[in-house]
């Protein structure tokens, strides 16, 4: 698995104190085609999947949105909307802090395995990353990539260290190592491990290795919350 090799007996913080990006524009340009040419793809086959959920979402609950739009930093500290199926209740931002003390995970970021304020339509789409699938969208608009390191919320950046900020030195992406690696079972700082690993070995034949992997989690990953 991608995720087990990146992180070995030694450290990635000691391996690559300090990252170097690969800014070849042979790669960039092969990135950013492979993600347009993809993504087109993808929406126009997965259009009858973002239809049934609209619905779905709607049935359950008619006076929400369908999409959720969240403020996300990306690639050099730039803040951007990222988009996802609503899967949690309206009000989910405002219980937010109430639940903190039940946080699953380390570090900058917040995990609850049966977090009340998720919709029965929403554990499902969760399950199954199809929550994920309007990302898309920002991938066309180039806010993000479809391999990259997962975009932070700007609460989660302002805890980051030195350290932790050069995950904000590429584009992010809708999947990555992270997710094909583990995903909601691990920590924070082996998640910035394993971006930083990323980061410094980025090619575009470990791109493909990443989203062909992430298909095994689209269809029903046990570590996805």
């Amino acid at each position: 698995m991608v995720g087990n090799k990146a992180v070995s007996d030694t450290s990635v913080a000691k391996q690559y104190p300090n990252v170097t990006v690969n800014n070849s524009m042979s790669f960039q340009f092969a990135k950013r085609t492979l993600d347009i040419v993809l993504t087109s793809v993808g929406l126009i086959l997965l259009s009858i999947v973002f239809l049934i959920i609209s619905i779905a979402i709607k049935i359950e609950d008619p006076k929400g949105p369908v999409l959720f739009s969240q403020k996300r930093i990306g690639k050099d500290g730039k803040e951007f909307n990222m988009y996802k199926f609503r899967s949690m209740v309206t009000d989910a931002e405002a219980k937010l802090q109430e639940l903190l003390k039940h946080n699953e995970t380390s570090g900058a970021m917040f995990k609850m395995k049966n977090d009340p304020r998720v919709t029965k339509v929403g554990r499902f789409i969760r399950k199954t990353s199809i929550d994920e699938l309007p990302q898309l969208f920002n991938v066309l608009k180039g806010d993000m990539s479809l391999v990259g390191p997962r975009p932070p919320l700007p609460r989660e950046v302002a805890e980051y260290n030195e350290y932790h900020k050069q995950r904000l030195l590429v584009t992010p992406g809708c999947t990555g190592m992270w997710q094909v690696g583990g995903r909601s079972n691990i920590g924070f700082e082996e998640m910035v491990e394993l971006d930083l690993y990323y980061i410094t070995n980025q090619s575009n034949l470990l791109d493909c290795k990443i989203i062909l992997k992430t298909f095994k989690v689209l269809f029903g990953s046990n570590d996805a919350f």
